[in-house]
């Protein structure tokens, strides 16, 4: 099935609209309240799909091979079935599994880890909370740890870059998992990770553990092919493939023009099956005269070992640096950098506790579909910052993200005339992001064109395997 089909697919779907787009906004504010990972932006037009894929995995969905998998998996595996692990119940079912059983009790909350795996790009740990968390701050329900690896501190923990977190209510407490990605250049195949757990659901106590982790030596395909794209001033090499015993990892390299253009890649082997890919690790970027270099480690579906070559389909996803005007004015025009793309702005008003922006969006493909417009309406939400102009240069270009309270994300939009692309969006300046002492000559507005931009489907390209070394 190819990209158009797939797409096609989807649009037939019926799914609750107004709770999938509710779902991302609570994961979008929550991680505003929280920990910040690098932002990745919001394409137009995949929010739904997006969501889809999170809504077909959470009710339980698995297809007949993996109920198969589960069924025959041994105890250790259960708890991988249970939060939809396939690569954690192969591991278990190889006896992968490094099994935990380490306990610590403070403040009157236990925390027991029961299990850690490392195969590939990806180290698992899972481990069990008991009830009494539910003291804490959080909703009965939600379970929220202040961790950090190998005694870093606050964000800047490399193994909090693209950490996942999971959490299920069992008898007596929680089950959790946390999925990390190996965060440096070279690996260790034995090693121990120590972990601080600072607080849980705002509970102090500093719960403290050194977990053994440990993974058998990556078999390496080396590849070396470069591909390039002229017309985009864009390069892409593919370097070489690790294997592990569930999982692989492509490393590869990208050169691109402008700064912030994202490569995403999909694959198909000569027998025709697809191979995913997941969060990576950043192994090395540097300014070179062609353009911005980087060096990706990203985990990928395991590599069959009975197929000689790979397809490639990268998409090129643009960036454009956020357009900025200072509030002192009540109408103004923002134009994108790279795009043909437009900013209106008819009116600013600040009514009480509110701020009122009466915009027109220009340069839009015409007449858009129905959802479309609603997934345009959707993001609008977070495409506007206010931001106190003495801050700006405080915010972080590895983790752009407003400073506490000198910046507002987050805003309601309204749709005045779907025809003519006229909306409102309104901030509460008194709300959980807020900018303190607050005066419109002092507010910057930052707008991003770039997820108006959907991604460019590039020319595929083949590589032939070479024999394994082992």
């Amino acid at each position: 099935m190819d990209n158009k089909e797939v797409k096609s697919a989807i649009e037939k779907i019926v799914v609750p609209k107004e709770k999938v787009f509710d779902a991302i906004d609570k994961g979008l504010k929550m991680s505003g309240q929280g920990r910040k990972i690098k932002k990745k932006k919001v394409l137009a037009g995949s929010a739904a799909a997006a969501a889809l894929l999170g809504i077909t995995i959470a009710s339980g969905f698995v297809n007949p091979t993996m109920n198969k998998v589960l069924a025959n998996t041994p105890l250790i595996g259960g708890i991988f079935q249970e939060f939809n692990d396939s690569m954690g119940v192969e591991l278990a079912n190889q006896d992968a599994v490094t099994e935990l059983n380490q306990s610590l009790t403070k403040n009157g909350v236990t925390v027991k880890l029961t299990s850690a795996y490392f195969d590939g790009n990806v180290v698992s740990i899972t481990g069990f909370v008991d009830e009494d968390v539910e003291k804490g701050h959080n909703e009965k329900g939600e379970v929220s740890f202040d961790v950090n690896f190998e005694h870093n501190k606050g964000d800047h923990d490399p193994w909090l870059n693209g950490k996942s977190n999971d959490i299920k209510k069992v008898e007596n407490g929680y089950n959790f998992q946390w999925k990390m990605v190996y965060p440096y250049k070279s690996f260790k195949e034995n090693f121990t990770l120590p972990i601080t757990i600072h607080n849980i659901n705002g509970i102090k106590g500093e719960w403290n553990f050194d977990i053994p982790i440990q993974q058998e030596k990556n078999r390496t395909l080396a590849i070396n092919q470069e591909q390039g794209y002229p017309e985009d001033e864009v390069k892409i090499r593919i370097k070489e493939i690790l294997t592990a015993k569930a999982s692989s990892s492509l490393i590869y390299e990208t050169v691109e023009k402008y700064k912030g253009d994202d490569i995403y890649i999909k694959a198909v082997d000569n027998k025709g099956k697809v191979y995913r890919f997941g969060d990576g690790t950043l192994l090395d970027e540097s300014e070179q005269e062609d353009g911005y270099q980087s060096t990706m480690r990203r985990e990928m579906t395991k590599l069959n070992s009975d197929i000689s070559s790979l397809t490639f389909y990268p998409q090129l996803s643009a960036a454009d640096p956020k357009a900025q005007q200072l509030l002192n004015i009540k109408s103004f025009t923002l134009k994108s950098t790279r795009f043909n793309l437009g900013l209106q702005v008819n009116d600013v008003t600040q009514k009480g506790e509110k701020l009122v922006i009466d915009y027109q969006l220009t340069g839009l493909p015409k007449n858009l579909s129905k959802g479309k417009l609603e997934t345009i309406n959707h993001n609008l939400k977070y495409l506007f910052w206010l931001v106190d102009k003495e801050y700006l240069t405080k915010i972080d270009p590895e983790n752009p993200w407003p400073p506490k309270n000198h910046g507002i994300p987050f805003n309601k939009v309204k749709m005045i005339d779907k025809a003519t692309a006229h909306f409102q969006s309104t901030f509460d300046l008194n709300g959980e992001e807020r900018i303190e002492n607050f005066k419109l000559e002092n507010t910057m507005l930052l707008f991003d064109f770039s997820s108006f931009v959907p991604a460019k489907e590039l020319k595929p390209f083949t590589v032939v395997l070479p024999v394994e070394n082992e």
